[in-house]
């Protein structure tokens, strides 16, 4: 009989690939995020709508590279007109979302932003309940109580708070959170589930024919302006580009990431992952911050960490 113990030369390399996957996803996550805040509010480039067409239009055509050539995983077929509508309005709801974080960007500090996007649990179970109407136990509500309190004390501390920037980051965690409840619900049978990957394939070619109308119609001199832009620089298009990846990348590591640790790993790396993204960003863009507003953002993470762990104990 073999044992199916490890080796400790195969537990290092799988532990080292882990390792490695986890800082491709904290590169990839924490880039998209400073690059976007770079182009949109130091860079001239005010053009969040054709920003995210930019990574919808990466993300279809490297799903498609990896998926179908590379085989990274197994393509999953739509089935049904049904399932195609289901895909449709996830992808309006998931533009939404994006485009929302991006017009954010544009008038809040990356800190700040990310201390509002830290509620998305939040939303998750209002949007649950709503949906199911399926409760969870009083400890895992209670433990949103911090989550919502810490963005109201970081509001009250953040010097460059912007009314209409708070409200796009708001409506874009709400729609971030909306869509992880409406793809349990829509793609919730056998037949119709799609992982990750394979959804972001068939979201992300519709939100391009979604996203370069609205970009032509909302900001109608984003092609004068670009090619403008990269005239005088060349460097912008290697930006663009790079920017398109890294989102790409971020998609494709998260799922890689989920796939090789267990939902407390992720749980544990995400909350850190916001925090060093908060860090970072006040490096580089010099951003005034305040004990308060920490002090606030501190709370939400804390909320957050509490949440996971009651909704792992109160299955």
């Amino acid at each position: 009989m073999v044992s199916s113990t490890a080796t400790p030369g195969t537990s290092s390399k799988e532990n080292f690939f882990i390792f490695f996957l986890v800082s491709l996803w904290y590169s990839s996550n924490i880039g998209v995020i400073l690059l976007n805040k770079y182009l949109l509010s130091n860079y001239g480039f005010k053009f969040p709508i054709f920003l995210t067409m930019c990574h919808m239009s990466a993300c279809a055509v490297l799903s498609y590279i990896s998926i179908v050539f590379f085989k990274v995983v197994p393509q999953q077929m739509i089935k049904s007109r049904s399932q195609f509508i289901k895909i449709a309005t996830l992808s309006i709801v998931f533009c939404g979302s994006v485009v929302g974080g991006n017009i954010s960007l544009r008038y809040l500090a990356v800190s700040f932003n990310q201390a509002v996007g830290a509620t998305t649990p939040f939303f998750t179970a209002v949007f649950a309940y709503l949906a199911t109407l399926k409760r969870e136990a009083w400890v895992t509500y209670a433990a949103l109580v911090p989550v919502v309190a810490g963005v109201v004390i970081a509001s009250g501390g953040e010097p460059g708070f912007h009314l209409f920037g708070f409200i796009m980051c708001l409506s874009a965690t709400a729609a971030r959170a909306f869509k992880s409840v409406l793809q349990g619900i829509l793609l919730s049978s056998e037949g119709e589930k799609l992982n990750s990957m394979n959804l972001l394939l068939y979201m992300s070619p519709i939100a391009v024919i979604i996203l370069l109308p609205a970009a032509l119609i909302m900001e109608p001199n984003v092609v004068d302006v670009t090619i403008s832009l990269g005239s005088e620089n060349r460097t912008m298009w290697l930006l663009l580009l790079l920017n398109s990846i890294t989102a790409y990348s971020a998609n494709l590591t998260n799922f890689l990431v989920t796939k090789h640790t267990s939902a407390l790993t992720l749980q544990v790396l995400g909350n850190a992952k916001g925090a060093v993204a908060v860090v970072i960003s006040i490096l580089l863009f010099r951003n005034p911050v305040t004990v308060l507003g920490m002090a606030g953002y501190t709370v939400t993470v804390m909320g957050v960490a509490a949440y996971g762990e009651t909704k792992r104990r109160f299955r």
